[in-house]
This record gives C-alpha cells, sequence and structure tokens, in this order.
C-alpha cells in the first residue's frame, strides 16, 4: 500500500480532519473509490484505545458516522443531477465505468439493501449511492437506509477497532494482518447474502 494510503500515516498526519474527509469521500466523491475506509476506521479505532493523542472513540466515532451519513447524500445528489452522462464518459485516472454498472447491478438486485451492505464492500460504497441518485430512489427511504449504513458501518467499526485495542493492546505489533482479517470479516456478510440469493434464484428455476 502506498504510504500516503497508510491509515496510519494518515491518522498522524492528518488527525480527526484526514479521517472524516477521507470517508466522506469514499462514500460519496466518484473519486474515493480508491480510499482506504474499513481500514482507516478500525485503525483509528484501535488507537484510541491506546490514548492517541486527539483521538476520543465518542468524538471519532460521531464524526466518522456523520461524514459516513453526508458523504452518500453528496453521491444521491450528484447521480440525480449527472446519472445518465456519467454512463457515456470516459474511463480516466480517477474514474472507471465498470465500477458504476458493478454498483448499478448490485443496486438493481438488493435496492434499498443494497445501500446497507454496499457499506461492507470496498468500491460499491463508493458508487452505490451515485445509482441510487440515478434510479430516482424515495428520498426519503434512502436517509433512512444510509442512515442504518452510517450506524452499522462509520460508528460500528471504529468501535469494533477501540474494544479489540482495549483487550489486545499487543495487536498493534500486527496491525497490517489484523487490517486484512478485518477487511475479510466486514464483507464476509454481504458475500454469504449474495451466495444465499444466487442460491434461491437457481433453486427457483
Amino acid at each position: 500500500m502506498p504510504s500516503f494510503l497508510d491509515p496510519q500515516t494518515i491518522i498522524r498526519t492528518g488527525g480527526l480532519v484526514a479521517i472524516a474527509l477521507i470517508i466522506f469521500a469514499e462514500c460519496g466523491l466518484l473519486v474515493g473509490f480508491f480510499l482506504p475506509g474499513d481500514s482507516l476506521l478500525f485503525t483509528a479505532g484501535f488507537l484510541a484505545s491506546q490514548g492517541f493523542v486527539g483521538l476520543d472513540i465518542w468524538t471519532l466515532s460521531a464524526v466518522c458516522g456523520i461524514a459516513a451519513v453526508i458523504g452518500p447524500l453528496v453521491g444521491y445528489w450528484y447521480g440525480n443531477l449527472w446519472g445518465p452522462r456519467l454512463f457515456s464518459r470516459d474511463d480516466s485516472l480517477l474514474f472507471r465505468k465498470q465500477h458504476l454498472l458493478r454498483a448499478h447491478e448490485f443496486y438493481e438486485r438488493y435496492g434499498g439493501r443494497a445501500l446497507i451492505l454496499a457499506r461492507f464492500i470496498p468500491i460499491v460504497r463508493t458508487f452505490a449511492p451515485v445509482v441510487a441518485g440515478m434510479a430516482s430512489m424515495n428520498y426519503r427511504h434512502f436517509v433512512i437506509y444510509t442512515l442504518i449504513g452510517g450506524a452499522l458501518w462509520g460508528v460500528g467499526v471504529p468501535w469494533a477497532g477501540y474494544l479489540l485495542g482495549t483487550r489486545f493492546p499487543e495487536l498493534g505489533k500486527y496491525m497490517e494482518w489484523v487490517i486484512v482479517i478485518i477487511i475479510v470479516v466486514s464483507i464476509a456478510p454481504a458475500v454469504v447474502h449474495l451466495l444465499r440469493e444466487r442460491g434461491k434464484a437457481k433453486a427457483a428455476v
């Protein structure tokens, strides 16, 4: 992982402001799909448990939760306003049409639930709100799903890091491996759900 995307480097150099901006960007701006959301949230929670200066777990979880909600709201607005034009947009360094198509297929299959499931799937969580806006999803329903997803992911992951760090502070020596495990665990529910739905579809056929 490039040093500028390393969670600990981001936290130590940018603090709470950098964390909030990255979570906001990854959840709602098309250019944020490559940012390390899961690992950043978990690492921030872990460092908060170790008394890292400027990282109080309550403030951290509140800020991350807010950023994880505002980001998708911006993504919805962007998709609702510019949606059709995105499909004709050429690929660039910070935009890949295939990511948009993947999120669109995911949303079409699972509807509003996709906004919650997508929180735990890198890349998809960036584009899902945009797709919801493109589909003109009922805004009230969108906000409800976004609040639930923001709480489960934006607040839940930092607390997972905090509680684990409180219980096992020595894990800081193996943070890279811990992050890999956390990412795998975080996407597992969504993968299991996808496999079950696919199995039901095959059974129905």
